[in-house]
């Protein structure tokens, strides 16, 4: 049987003004929000953001408070859940210990008495390269297995709309990376609308072709993973979704294409077409793989923005690249990833250092300006940075 006659053409979601409340909070307040059918779709975003509720909703095991959800075009809405051409894949996989793989694939169209439940069973194990071992149990199969066993369960009822997640919530890095790719093919081959819910932004950017980030119970930007990565509109977005330098400052001018922006004396270049605001106080920034460390002031360029001097106060090697801390009076705290591509570090812990970058790799944000972290790190990296930075200072005091 022919991949594509495997399952129904995948269907267009549609949600349109939802919004969710619990007593005592609401999780969504107004969604308005249209996936096409056949396209792999993201929800990212921090735990209580609401993108759980969202599948939850889609999925029918919760209701909206108010707002209209259609697949394929039909009002769901007030569909049960069993009655809606939908699949869910949860990060618990919820296989039947009891069942070979081939009668927890089947489970579900003997119910229904679907005549060929069987054969399509097999048909679905064969797509996730698993039939060979169709005669186990579940606790014979490794976590990525199983996992796949999960999907192949979903897939064989021939939904419209599949759902995942946190699918690979389980699994060890190695693997959890190799199914990313995994999922993506399968997708790719049986046409389905996958709706992908993840905390984890690599994950959403490997896998799915438009990725929506939510905070607090809305969209905060849609688009592309390389658009969302390269030209993140809030801080909120430039700092989930990877890594940034963010810095506040008033537009004194224009040069050329580009803004200038007055960042603690100096001034910081940022291309006019990536600015989000034009005047006034703005935010400003650049991704840390962006920037280069300089140990002596880099040359005055007009296609280049510069900082410094500064100090190093933390140094992490990671491998294929070295993360750098680096305190620029006036500018506050910056990171820089460098690639390791000679012998050892660049700098040391407590050089005295340079930063640059190219104006067009920088972006302005559409964000009032306020206190804005530099970077996004998690409590661990602040504080051994802050312990690391008051060691640092009375080290160079008693020098």
């Amino acid at each position: 049987m022919a991949v594509r006659e495997f399952a129904e053409r995948g269907a267009d979601l549609e949600l349109v003004g939802i919004q969710k409340r619990f007593p005592g909070f609401t999780a969504i307040e107004s969604l308005d929000l249209t996936i096409p059918a056949g396209s792999f779709f993201a929800l990212l975003g921090p735990s209580g953001c609401g993108k759980t509720t969202t599948l939850r909703l889609v999925a029918g095991l919760e209701e909206p408070t108010q707002g209209s959800i259609l697949i394929g075009g039909a009002d769901v809405t007030n569909t049960k859940a069993h009655e809606r051409p939908v699949n869910t894949v949860f990060q618990s996989y919820a296989l039947f210990p009891h069942m070979t793989v081939l009668e927890n694939v089947a489970f579900g169209l003997k119910r229904r008495k679907v005549r060929d439940a069987v054969s399509r069973a097999h048909d679905a194990l064969k797509l996730v390269e698993l039939d060979h071992i169709s005669q186990r149990r579940p606790q014979q199969l490794s976590g990525g297995q199983q996992q796949r066993v999960a999907l192949a369960r979903a897939i064989v009822n021939r939904p419209a709309l599949l759902l995942l997640d946190e699918p690979l919530g389980a699994l060890d890095l190695k693997l959890r990376r190799q199914m990313q790719l995994e999922l993506k093919t399968i997708q790719e081959e049986v046409g389905l609308t996958f709706v992908h819910v993840t905390h984890d932004q690599e994950e959403a950017m490997t896998m799915a072709d438009t990725v929506a980030v939510m905070n607090k119970g809305a969209i905060e930007q849609m688009g592309a993973p390389e658009e969302l990565y390269d030209l993140p509109r809030t801080a909120f977005v430039a700092n989930f979704l990877g890594q940034s330098n963010l810095f506040a400052g008033e537009v004194v001018g224009t040069s050329g294409d580009a803004l200038l922006v007055d960042v603690a004396g100096t001034r910081i270049a940022v291309p006019t077409a990536r600015a989000q605001r034009h005047t006034g106080e703005v935010t400003i920034g650049v991704r840390p793989e962006k920037v280069v460390l300089h140990t002596e002031a880099p040359a005055v360029a007009s296609d280049r923005n510069a900082l410094g001097p500064g100090r190093v106060i933390d140094v992490s090697f990671s491998g294929v690249s070295t993360q750098y801390l680096v305190d620029v009076p006036g500018a506050g705290t910056l990171l820089v990833f460098a690639q390791n591509v000679g012998h050892g570090p660049v700098a040391g812990l407590g050089a005295e250092v340079w930063v640059d970058w190219h104006v067009a790799h920088g972006f302005g944000l559409v964000d009032e300006p306020g206190t804005v972290a530099r970077f996004a790190a998690d409590d661990s990296t602040e504080s051994i940075a802050v312990q690391r930075r008051e060691a640092l200072v009375a080290e160079l005091e008693e020098g």
